[in-house]
């Protein structure tokens, strides 16, 4: 198991280098759905937190009320792969719309965009705009390298449970 000091560099390395994840929660009956969504993710030195503009409406809504959690898979043709599992909260305030809206428009290229290019997106305020917030559970990254030359490093964490033994 690596550190999450570790991992989580080697995560947003390859997650904003392939931008577009699939995103999957599980309703109230066990069903799973996926999407395929776009988020930003944000390391400190310290915590990794994800963001995702999106709408707050339909099935998505709906399991996440009753099944806060999520996965992530992000895959690019060379067989780069990376997954988080986090917990999702939405987040409706002005002051967290307004700054994950700005947050993309400056980020650089290819994981940054402008919001305002998605049709009901006019600005923060809008209707159908809703900061996500992820907050990762456990991270993997598993270079293709691995799997077509059986080279390079698969790095995973996971975040501590009740109960767990102290890591040595």
């Amino acid at each position: 198991m690596s550190t999450l000091a570790e991992t989580a560099p080697a995560f947003v390395d390859m997650a904003h280098r392939i931008v577009w994840a699939t995103v999957a929660t599980v309703g109230g009956d066990g069903a799973p759905t996926s999407r395929i969504l776009h988020p930003l993710w944000i390391w400190d030195g310290e915590e990794l937190v994800g963001w995702i503009a999106t709408a707050r409406s339909g099935v998505k809504e709906r399991h996440l009320a009753s099944n806060p959690m999520v996965s992530l898979s992000y895959w690019a043709p060379n067989h780069d792969t990376c997954v988080a599992d986090c917990r999702a909260t939405f987040f409706d305030d002005a002051p967290t719309r307004e700054w994950l809206w700005d947050a993309l428009k400056s980020a650089p290229p290819p994981v940054g965009y402008d919001p305002a290019m998605v049709p009901g997106w006019e600005s923060p305020e809008s209707d159908r705009f809703h900061a996500l917030r992820l907050d990762p559970i456990a991270l993997r990254v598993f270079p293709g390298t691995m799997l077509l030359k059986g080279a390079g490093e698969v790095l995973a964490w996971r975040k501590p449970r009740i109960g767990d033994p102290p890591a040595v």
